[in-house]
């Protein structure tokens, strides 16, 4: 009989990687596994819910220590801005020694999942623990920061000219950064945390593990995972998407989206939604508000409120409520973006591009077009749409402004059932979604992933 394995998991204290962290406990519950997932309180309220094994997963509360200059009960990155962020890596490496103290209380314990915690296998090899650093972003996004051939020098700051060319031997001439993109990546040499780089404290956690693991699948990202297995000599282990359930187990819309929606045609809704940490200035909100209202198309619009705003209504154009009325509909607050993707009057998806957003836009059936923002964005991008062709990309320009007309001119593009690269990236997009929805596909990379995390501990 099949050992069943017993996992801590502790992950970066942001809800785009405590969700996915829970996902996979999901998958592996469903094939007898236990799991204990380290959370500070609030997360632990909010994925409660997602929580399908109660009695094979646990979420254990862990206590987030205050760091100045952080907001007193600050415990998520969804809680301070992006340039708070490193301090918040502070306070994770200050929880050390309750989270050891923890898994003193919970052995027996085969394995334990991490991704920022560099210190991990250290309280792992405490206890005879074999340990997996589990990357919940893309393999590309890894491939071309955090691998050793960066070969970045501590001695200085990190500039432009040093990270706008790919590392040696990487695999892509297409998932590339351009130009003034390469600025998107300076980041990885800023501090993270106390006396560590964003560089240091990946490339230390993924090197100390026994194990990687990335939530990709080998059709789209294998040249990036054998390239990541190759620069830190270690198994690379792939879960595939681990995409949420479908059906009940994820609920039902909320009426007032339910009836909004109902009032359009198949196929003829534009959804937008930008993720909880990208936040406009206030003219650059405005201007892709008005890139919507140019379609002439039913709009629904989550974005957090721009820059100095405090709400969603003041940060407006000028009579834009009065000439778009009820067709279109902007809020700031959180929407069921998996149930609304799956209405069937929504035709076209525009997102940011993380990492979650992405694979729920390749399940979906919508057209996709994409305004990404962050460094890993613009990677998964290029991915979708230069490599995969599943999607188009807003023009930009040199500056990174998004002008009204270029996102009308991409989202039409794609809503034109006339247009040449519509049809394209429609066909293209059918067979990849056809591939990750087919039978066995999601199942068959964890029963994979469940051997190799078997023969890990063997």
């Amino acid at each position: 009989m099949e050992k069943k394995l017993h996992i801590v998991m502790f992950p970066w204290f942001a809800m785009g990687h405590m969700t996915p962290f829970l996902h996979l406990a999901n998958k592996l519950a469903e094939r007898g596994h236990k799991t204990t997932l380290l959370l500070p309180n609030k997360a632990k309220l909010h994925l409660e819910l997602l929580n399908l094994h109660p009695s094979l997963i646990t979420l254990h509360p862990i206590t987030v220590p205050h760091v100045d200059p952080l907001p007193q009960g600050t415990e998520t990155a969804s809680d301070i801005p992006i340039h708070l962020t490193n301090h918040l890596a502070t306070a994770l490496d200050l929880t050390q020694p309750e989270v050891k103290a923890i898994v003193a209380t919970l052995l027996p314990v085969d394995l334990m999942f991490y991704d920022m915690a560099h210190w991990i296998p250290e309280v792992a090899s405490l206890f005879n623990i074999k340990t997996v650093c589990y990357k919940v972003v893309c393999a590309a996004s890894l491939a071309i920061a955090v691998v050793p051939a960066r070969n970045l020098a501590r001695d200085r700051p990190i500039t432009e000219e040093d990270v706008a060319q790919p590392p040696p031997g990487y695999p892509s001439k297409d998932v590339v950064l351009h130009g003034p993109e390469a600025r998107s990546l300076l980041f990885i040499g800023l501090e993270f945390g106390s006396g560590l780089t964003f560089y240091e404290r990946v490339s230390m956690s993924v090197a100390s593990s026994n194990a990687i693991a990335i939530r990709t699948c080998r059709e789209i990202e294998g040249s990036f995972c054998d390239y990541m297995g190759s620069q830190y000599n270690k198994p690379v282990f792939l879960t595939g998407p681990i995409l949420p359930e479908s059906g009940p187990a994820r609920g039902s819309l909320d009426a007032p989206w339910a009836e909004w929606l109902g009032q359009y045609a198949p196929g003829e809704v534009i959804f937008c939604a930008f993720g909880s940490q990208f936040i406009l200035e206030q003219d650059q909100f405005q201007e892709i508000v008005l890139g919507f209202e140019m379609t002439n198309l039913p709009f629904l619009v989550a974005v957090k409120p721009p820059t100095g705003c405090a709400s969603i209504e003041e940060a407006l154009p000028e009579g834009f409520k009065e000439r778009v009325g009820d067709r279109g509909v902007i809020t700031g607050g959180w929407v069921q973006q998996p149930l609304i993707l799956a209405h069937p009057s929504v035709g076209c998806f525009v997102n940011h591009c993380g990492f979650g957003s992405m694979w729920e836009s390749l399940t979906a059936k919508s057209q996709i077009v994409l305004v990404p923002q962050l460094g890993d964005q613009i990677l998964n991008t290029r991915l979708m749409a230069g490599e995969l062709k599943v999607a188009v990309e807003v023009e930009k320009t040199e500056n990174g402004w998004v002008s009204k007309e270029s996102l009308c001119n991409a989202i039409m593009s794609v809503m034109d059932e006339k247009s040449e690269i519509g049809c394209l990236v429609k066909n293209n997009h059918a067979k990849w979604r056809d591939m990750i929805s087919s039978q066995g596909f999601m199942s068959g990379y964890i029963d994979n992933f469940v051997k190799d995390l078997l023969n890990l501990v063997a």
